[in-house]
């Protein structure tokens, strides 16, 4: 500790800044279904969610090691690198956590350290073959691994019981509802925190406090821990809202089949070191269970504004990260430029997140996209789907399929009116 600069302490700072947005950022993932469906209130599923992503933090370091030493190349990169790079994935969090989109804090990480680093050092200064197999490989495969794996449990959950909608299975399915969200915030603290970690331990590499290829010190492990913890505490609640009610109407079935798909691909790739994205793995499997509901609709035009945010992350916050580094390589002026610029730049998107506020009293009191039209492909797959038989349970109770009855034919008021049907 004796060897940490005055630059080296302000970048542990906002490292830790970004691990906090990150916990808000990232509630949604654990406990937007549970909220949504009712197994849980608000506030007592964020407290749950931040204990267990604090006790998720010392599962692992396996993802940190990748963070700190696989991702770029440690010789010749300087602290103000990784200052660069946590600005850029600061500001791209808020942002879309302003618009309510559930985006990847961990490529928006990426997406500055990449692009700070290719502005100090230019390209060789990045390992393109771990950022193509540890990052941009599971980020396509993690939401279509996830989906399906939520879509066919869905489809096997409704075929095994019969009548879903009675009381005592509900209050089951509930109940596993609220251990699968655990289990998505125990494997977001051995994935999201640990991110935290390596980019703390690559700015002590940097200032030559601890060797190249160290796990990180026990003292960056807790303090990244506490910081998504009480982030995830805070609650990230416009990207509750759109993951619980924006993206498709769920049940306690359909949540409970999300999450323990989301939960087991998280953490199998904690496991193997892969620092994929655990919003877009919790989407996947949210749009999934949506689909492998008879009847589900998933509502494509907040998918897409998603899908859009995902594409654009990691150039975003490269971007603004490189834009940043360009700063600070003009010396001490440049550096606190960046540090005014990033407190402006919260300070004005927490200004406009006040217009509109969105709290634990309101996330699920109104939805803003009840009244959406049907996209395309939901369309399509109502005009293949067969008809339940007439007289059937699903005929009369499902309500995502409810007739409407036409309004009858205007009618001439000056004609003569029709003779009375003979009994």
């Amino acid at each position: 500790m004796e060897h940490i600069t005055l630059l080296l302490a302000i970048v542990v700072v906002t490292a830790l800044v970004f691990d906090f947005t990150n916990g808000f950022h990232d509630t949604a993932n654990a406990m937007a279904t549970t909220i949504s469906t009712g197994a849980l209130k608000p506030k007592t599923a964020v407290a749950m969610s931040a204990v267990l992503n604090l006790v998720g933090a010392f599962l692992s370091v396996e993802v940190a090691k990748t963070i700190s030493g696989g991702i770029i190349n440690e010789e010749g990169i300087r602290t103000e690198v990784i200052f660069a790079a946590l600005v850029g994935a600061i500001l791209w969090n808020l942002l879309t956590w302003l618009l309510g989109l559930p985006s990847s804090s961990s490529h928006a990480l990426f997406g500055g350290l990449i692009g700070a680093a290719v502005m100090s050092a230019g390209w060789s200064a990045v390992n393109g073959s771990t950022i193509v197999t540890k990052v941009l490989i599971p980020a396509v495969a993690a939401p279509l691994v996830a989906g399906l794996a939520a879509m066919a449990a869905t489809k096997l959950t409704y075929r095994i019981k019969a009548n879903p909608e009675a009381k005592a299975t509900a209050k089951g399915y509930r109940a596993g509802q609220i251990a699968s969200a655990g289990l998505v915030s125990l494997a977001h603290g051995t994935n999201d925190a640990q991110k935290t970690m390596g980019i703390i331990t690559l700015a002590l590499v940097t200032q030559g406090v601890v060797a190249p290829g160290s796990n990180p010190p026990l003292w960056v492990v807790i303090s990244a821990g506490v910081a998504i913890a009480l982030g995830t505490y805070l609650g990230g609640w416009r990207i509750i809202r759109t993951m619980g009610r924006g993206l498709t109407d769920l049940q306690p079935q359909q949540g409970f089949a999300a999450q323990t798909s989301a939960a087991t691909v998280i953490l199998a790739s904690s496991h193997l070191g892969f620092s994929l994205s655990t919003t877009q793995s919790c989407s996947g499997a949210v749009m999934g269970a949506g689909l492998g509901r008879k009847g589900g609709v998933v509502r494509w035009s907040t998918a897409t504004r998603m899908f859009v945010a995902w594409g654009l992350t990691l150039p975003a916050a490269g971007l603004v990260g490189a834009g940043a580094e360009f700063l600070t390589k003009q010396g001490p002026w440049g550096i606190a430029a960046v540090a005014v610029l990033l407190v402006a730049g919260s300070a004005v998107i927490w200004a406009l997140s006040r217009r509109k506020p969105v709290d634990h009293h309101n996330v699920t009191a109104d939805d803003p996209y009840a009244e959406e039209p049907a996209g395309v492909v939901t369309t399509a797959i109502a005009a293949v789907t067969p008809p339940p038989p007439a007289g059937s349970v699903a005929a009369v109770a499902d309500e995502d399929l409810k007739a409407t009855i036409p309004a009858p034919a205007p009618t001439d008021p000056t004609a003569p009116p029709a003779p009375a049907a003979k009994v």
